[in-house]
């Protein structure tokens, strides 16, 4: 029997962080994330490299570092970033490997005429609508060539005004005023959330996360509507499903920074090759290694030296992968045009270390988030700290930052200029200048210049 090449399905949440049933928050309904990770794997240490919309989305679907495929911030309005012209996207190697290569939903990414998606619809036309957005996708994926259907909601992103009704006008996170056609609206009260330890426990933040946890139910039912159109059309069983967030929640202390809430995420694999399911996987993974992942299901992973990333494909069914790599490496340089703060980031299992390039200046905010109700309350009630972190600390870092996360898991005690820890430093420092001398890093200099 010949090799059946398998359907692939990249699904991609804004602003999504591990608020799942299955990873551990149960205040929130995720029934059919839920149940996508009964029949697959969830990857426990799955990592965004660099938490802005775009500049990840551009890792996403290049295998290249944001700073060596150019898209270092934001595409849209005044930023203006973009990929460099000769940059090989994923969908272009996909239509070369005679896949069907298919787009919905939020688009965020530049210049268009690299990503050489073939068929879909234009970004914006379902806004909010996930349900309806995967509905549309019912037509696309009939046929017999394989498809590659990259499917992008724009929820959970904040977005369409504030809730005036409320008393804190906390963001409404999209959530529309009243529910879309076929389909209802699961709304959660304030009392109802779970605070992580990252955000302050006041009533702004209580009233932000309900919007919050509203919008990502409303991501959830568009996952679940989406597979059961994959199964009602013969689809389900020979496609490969791989869902993720491109960074963290919009809220301080986790997008836009390479602390854990805004770079470790939601990674849920499908597979129809898997033997165990409802399993976790702890490797170390990055979404620099998605587009190697996809080819490799694709059989067409090719040229694997092209890449930043490496194929995660043989390891989904194993807890513990043997012979796996140690670390991994962050690199955000900019949200907003407004937004530079350069950070260059080496990951293991128990350390975090940081390098914030520019760390004479002010960590900036990006707009959305210091409009937010749940920041302007801390700064209007004089909040020293931001969940369990200093404002202060927040605002103003330090050249360096080590954590050992596995006994300081808020990364709270920095331990970079704890003597004890000099040598560990300096092997760190070494690793990412190795990283960025093999990735082409622009930065590079900064050890030198400055």
């Amino acid at each position: 029997m010949a090799y059946e090449r398998p359907n692939i399905v990249l699904m991609v949440a804004d602003d999504h962080g591990l608020d799942t049933g299955k990873y551990g928050n149960y205040a929130i309904k995720t029934p059919n994330l839920d149940a996508l990770a009964e029949d697959g794997v969830i990857f426990t240490n799955a990592f965004c490299t660099t938490a802005s919309c775009a500049a990840s989305r551009s890792v996403i679907l290049t295998g290249l570092y944001n700073h060596a495929n150019g898209t270092y911030g934001h595409t849209h309005g005044c930023h203006h970033f973009a990929c460099f012209d000769n940059v090989v996207t994923l969908p272009a190697l996909l239509n070369k490997a005679g896949y069907r290569t298919i787009r919905v939903g939020k688009r965020h990414f530049a210049p268009e005429s690299i990503y050489t998606f073939k068929e879909g619809y234009p970004e914006g036309k379902f806004g909010r609508d996930d349900v309806r957005m995967s509905e549309s996708c019912r037509e696309l994926i009939k046929g017999d060539d394989p498809f590659f259907l990259y499917w992008c909601s724009m929820n959970p992103h904040r977005g369409g005004g504030k809730l005036e009704s409320h008393p804190c006008k906390p963001d409404k996170f999209g959530n529309p005023d009243k529910p879309f056609p076929n389909d209802e609206e699961m709304t959660y009260k304030d009392d109802e959330v779970l605070v992580p330890p990252y955000l302050p426990d006041t009533p702004e933040t209580r009233a932000e996360l309900a919007q919050y946890c509203q919008s990502v139910s409303r991501l959830d039912r568009g996952v679940g509507r989406l597979i059961q159109i994959l199964k009602e059309e013969g689809k389900y069983d020979n496609t490969v499903i791989i869902y993720i967030s491109d960074n963290g929640p919009a809220f301080h202390s986790a997008k836009t920074t390479l602390y854990e809430p805004g770079m470790n995420l939601p990674c849920i694999v499908r597979t129809p090759y898997l033997q165990k399911r409802n399993t976790t996987c702890d490797g170390l993974i990055t979404w620099a290694d998605l587009t190697p992942t996809i080819l490799d299901f694709a059989d067409a992973y090719d040229n694997p030296q092209e890449f930043h990333g490496r194929s995660f494909k043989d390891i989904i069914g194993q807890q513990s992968p043997q012979n796996w790599r140690d670390e991994v490496y962050a690199a955000h340089t900019f949200h907003e045009i407004t937004n530079y703060y350069p950070m260059r980031v080496v990951r293991t299992k128990k350390y975090k270390f940081i390098w914030n390039i520019a760390y004479p200046l002010t960590y900036s905010s990006a707009s959305d988030l210091w409009y937010s109700a749940s920041w302007q309350g801390a700064l209007r009630d004089g909040l020293e700290k931001y969940g369990k972190r200093a404002i202060k600390d927040y605002l103003k870092r330090p050249k360096f930052e080590l954590y050992d996360l596995e006994n300081d898991p808020y990364e709270i005690e920095n331990l970079a200029y704890n003597p004890q820890y000099k040598a560990l430093v300096d092997d760190f420092c070494e690793k990412i200048r190795i990283f960025q001398k093999e990735t082409k890093d622009p930065w590079l200099h900064k050890w030198e210049y400055e």
